[in-house]
């Protein structure tokens, strides 16, 4: 769950934004009165800050940056909350995407290095390599991405004993 904290008494006490905020995956955090707000985000850490219109003790968003570098979203209305926290799921589907597209590549690399040690050392051709990484896959159970770092370390091994 990620923690937001609310930099007005107002706006958190709007019946409907606390639990819109928690449907959204959000646990709202407090933070202790009269301390500075650089004090008050450094102590409960939280993952994005939400400040409505003139929060009487923040000078500038520079102050909330220095205690933790985090989503700082000003608002005038509930709209901009909204507004902010489809942004904020968008970006999380985004980095969500961009991993996993990072993992597939990093696979992919892994599987081409394991059907070359298996056409240099075996003399099959591409198709025939993957088929055999494929075939042994299935066999297994075992995704093929497994299958081609144990292909790779073996060579590797091999390598290191002859040399």
């Amino acid at each position: 769950m990620r923690n937001i904290l609310i930099l007005d008494g107002a706006l958190s006490a709007r019946s409907d934004l606390p639990e819109r905020l928690t449907e959204l995956g959000f646990e709202i955090v407090r933070a202790e009165r009269g301390k500075t707000v650089a004090e008050r985000v450094r102590r409960v850490v939280p993952d994005i800050v939400l400040v409505a219109g003139a929060a009487d003790d923040l000078n500038s968003p520079d102050d909330v940056l220095a205690a933790c570098s985090c989503p700082i979203v000003f608002l005038s209305n509930e709209a901009a909350v909204e507004a902010a926290l489809s942004g904020l799921a968008e970006f999380a589907a985004l980095k969500k995407e961009n991993d996993e597209l990072k993992k597939t590549l990093e696979s992919r690399k892994m599987i081409e290095r394991a059907k070359g040690v298996l056409m240099k050392n075996r003399s099959l051709s591409e198709a025939e390599a993957f088929s055999l990484i494929q075939k042994k896959s299935m066999d297994m159970r075992r995704p093929m991405v497994d299958i081609a770092q144990a292909i790779v370390l073996s060579e590797e091994i091999s390598k290191e004993k002859a040399g």
